[in-house]
């Protein structure tokens, strides 16, 4: 979240709590990168399954609309081809809105990664209280 150059938002039509999420999931984007004009894309999968709908394309593309994104249907266990499409079109977003910055690439914010504890380190702690409870 925090050095992204595009999202993708996926929600399933037949799980309308996936939908609900997403409008919380974008507002916490937008207090990270209050003045960014981050590109979007509204995924709603499961497009094969219609009779188990929860969540109409109207207010899909409603969302999408308010989110300021783009919004499109896909069943990728039908066809990976829509699902392709959709990333595409958001690449393209992603290449016009990087060449529109003047040659200035965005900063995000960046954190530091905790290290992974060292192995030896951890067998010799693991070792130490081992023998400790022993005595």
């Amino acid at each position: 979240i925090y050095w992204a150059d595009g999202f993708v938002f996926v929600f399933s039509i037949t799980d309308y709590e996936s939908f609900r999420l997403l409008r919380p999931l974008h507002q916490h984007i937008r207090r990270i990168h209050p003045n960014a004009n981050i590109p979007l894309l509204l995924m709603a999968n499961k497009g094969d399954l219609l009779r188990a709908r929860q969540v109409s394309s109207k207010e899909g593309l409603q969302l999408a609309t308010e989110l300021g994104g783009t919004y499109c249907e896909v069943s990728a266990r039908e066809s990976c081809e829509g699902v392709h499409e959709a990333f595409q079109q958001l690449c393209q977003e992603l290449s016009r809105s990087s060449s529109s910055c003047n040659g200035e690439k965005r900063r995000g914010l960046h954190l530091v990664r905790p290290k992974s504890p060292n192995m030896q380190d951890l067998k010799r702690r693991l070792k130490q209280a081992l023998t400790s409870k022993g005595k």
